[in-house]
């Protein structure tokens, strides 16, 4: 769908184009035939010098949406296009998938020596290049700036796009203070076209961006927020590292993913874990130094089967379209980081799973980050929201893509492909069991005038005679072995619930439990309170017999993209595959930034006899053509 915010049109900016330049390039320099969803609109907008903020989830082609009306506005004159980017990896993917593509682009980082640095600013002062990325920082430098005011005396600064526009907003999961001075752009170059791009950015998010980039007079393009080919599973957390070994193992062996841990030393002792395990695991959070983390990345982009086991720290901009799992460990801050990460899965639209594990602890630790921040209290009431928002996802008994996209604003129908609709949870009537707890921890605070945590609650529901039972008398309480009939693990789902539902909150450095002002509600009966039933747990033996019998297992299954070759075609792939890697080792780039596995697969289906017959592949640009086409027929004719 589009929403109009209003549009700004330069007066001094004629149309340069028909629609039909644009869809030109994207045959002729990217090799597909036809845009996809709002792509086109975006486009033609853009292209005939109009401002817009973009809303297109990962993997859905945002970066064609600024490429395109770069290429075209910079054929008919009008001179260099500025990519704001927060990340070098995603500059170095972008800059050396245009290049592939026969578009000259550049970048502007760190990673420079001077003299490479002088080369690009001259070919940038000339208006010779099409693409410059640069980060927000260099961008706003009295050097840069005067760059650019050159160009733009000169007519030769095209348009600005805004990647991860979402990093402007403090209401944002990724608040970054540098983009703040972006508004600069609006007031120093009011006719030269702004487009800010992101992934994922909730009602208050959006108006946050369009306040800061002064895009009031934007056109809004909102596209769907549905990924379907990502399969959402949450489950309750029980020795969680068994479970993703599990998941692992069962759904995505020999295949490449993410997971994400909340600490450093989690992501640390979860990778060599997994490689004891067999899994081919790499750590990368922000305490490691700049080169181990640069060379984790380039394993994971250039290798087929690496699990990287990271941080928040890694994600945002990694191009790689064949990572077919995302796995939380530890629950994020809220739904748009949850969406963000989870669509750095399956980019190439082939099926991938998005699984988190989430539990009592995870639910305290993120409501007491929120509590103890030195924030102002509008933006933790915000942030408490947005983790009720999340907290409602993670216990839902209906759809979880409902829910997700709900979040976003569109209404959807059940998916059929999450776990709650492959297998719709059992529930049970727990409002006497939630008032038994509330009145236990009324009876603590009453009696004792103090909070306790969750351990000895539950002992004193479970009649459990401890050492720290007796030492507060709380066996004479009357609450004491009332739920008795209730295991543990019964009780920390109960209490879990509780606390996600807002019921009960967790209270100072040894997270003691409080009732909040909507418990009153719960104890009196008014409010009933249905709970997931838990799932059924593996046998507890199942690992270390899937561990036993890991050596009998194929080292690699099929690329999704390749699926349902026949047996021959998945010869020609895997001979178009191995082609492919060298030319990657040769030019240093990512296998996918040659072709993916998508355009290989469609390759070795088809099997071109001519360079025609090549050209119709999509994927295949006119560059790309000329560079590789005979050795590609090559490649199919010899198998």
């Amino acid at each position: 769908m589009i929403t109009s915010a209003g549009q700004r049109q330069s007066g001094s900016v004629n149309r340069p184009t028909a629609p039909a330049a644009a869809a030109s390039v994207l045959h002729e320099v990217f090799g597909y035939s036809a845009f996809r969803g709002l792509q086109a609109e975006v486009v033609d907008h853009v292209t005939g010098g109009g401002d817009a903020l973009v809303l297109m989830p990962t993997g859905g082609g945002k970066s064609l949406c600024y490429q395109i009306p770069a290429i075209v506005r910079h054929r008919a004159g009008q001179g260099v296009a500025v990519v704001v980017s927060p990340l070098i990896a995603l500059m170095h993917d972008q800059v050396g998938a245009l290049e592939e593509a026969g578009v000259h682009a550049a970048f502007l980082n760190s990673t420079l020596s001077s003299d490479e640095a002088s080369r690009i600013e001259r070919e940038l002062r000339s208006g010779r290049l099409v693409l410059l990325y640069a980060a927000p920082e260099r961008l706003l430098t009295p050097r840069f700036l005067a760059m650019l005011d050159s160009l733009h005396e000169r007519g030769l600064l095209s348009l600005f796009a805004i990647d991860e526009a979402h990093c402007v907003s403090q209401w944002g999961h990724d608040f970054r203070e540098e983009y703040l001075g972006l508004s600069i752009l609006h007031e120093r170059y009011p006719g030269v076209p702004r487009i800010a791009l992101t992934a994922t950015a909730d009602h208050i998010t959006r108006a946050d961006i369009v306040v800061r980039l002064a895009l009031e007079g934007a056109q809004t393009f909102i596209a769907s927020f549905d990924r379907p080919n990502i399969r959402y599973a949450i489950v309750e957390k029980d020795e969680p590292k068994r479970q993703l070994l599990r998941f692992l193992r069962d759904e995505h062996e020999g295949e490449a993913g993410i997971v994400y841990c909340g600490t450093r030393k989690k992501v640390e002792e979860t990778a060599d874990w997994l490689n004891t395990e067999g899994i081919a695991a790499l750590p990368y959070h922000a305490g490691l130094d700049a080169g181990m983390r640069q060379r984790h990345q380039d394993r994971f982009l250039r290798e087929d089967s690496v699990v990287m086991v990271a941080t928040i720290a890694f994600g945002m901009g990694i191009d790689k379209p064949d990572v077919r799992f995302v796995a939380h460990l530890d629950l994020p801050k809220n739904i748009e980081a949850y969406y963000q990460e989870t669509g750095r899965a399956g980019r190439d639209g082939a099926p991938a799973n998005a699984w988190m594990a989430y539990g009592l602890q995870d639910v305290v630790n993120q409501r007491r980050m929120i509590d103890e921040s030195p924030a102002e209290e509008e933006f933790k009431r915000v942030q408490r929201g947005k983790l009720d928002a999340l907290l409602a996802l993670a216990e839902a008994h209906d759809c979880r893509r409902v829910r997700l996209l709900g979040y976003f604003g569109e209404a959807s129908a059940d998916c059929g492909n999450c776990d709650n609709c492959l297998t719709h949870p059992e529930t049970w009537d727990g409002t006497e069991a939630a008032r038994k707890l509330l009145s236990c921890i009324y009876r603590f605070h009453a009696t004792s005038g103090i909070g306790f945590g969750a351990g000895h609650l539950i002992d004193v529901l479970r009649g459990k005679v401890t050492d720290k039972v007796t030492q507060h008398r709380h066996e004479r309480l009357s609450t004491f072995a009332i739920g008795a009939d209730l295991d543990e693990a019964r009780w920390r789902g109960v209490l879990r619930q509780l606390v996600a539902l807002g019921h009960v909150v967790p209270e100072g450095e040894y997270n003691t439990l409080a009732l909040s002002d909507s418990a009153r509600a719960v104890l009196k009966g008014e409010v009933p309170i249905v709970l997931r039933q838990p799932r059924a747990a593996a046998p507890r033996g199942r690992v270390r017999k899937e561990r036993a019998l890991a050596s009998d297992r194929a080292p690699t299954r099929a690329p999704a993209a390749a699926a349902e070759l026949d047996a021959a075609a998945q010869a020609r792939f895997a001979a178009l595959k191995a082609w492919r890697a060298e030319v990657a080792r040769e030019h240093n780039l990512p296998a996918f930034l040659v072709f993916h596995d998508t355009a290989l697969a469609a390759m070795a289906r088809e099997r071109p006899a001519s360079l025609g017959e090549l050209a119709g592949i999509s994927g295949v640009g006119a560059k790309k053509l000329e560079a590789y086409g005979r050795e590609i027929l090559q490649v199919l004719s010899a198998n």
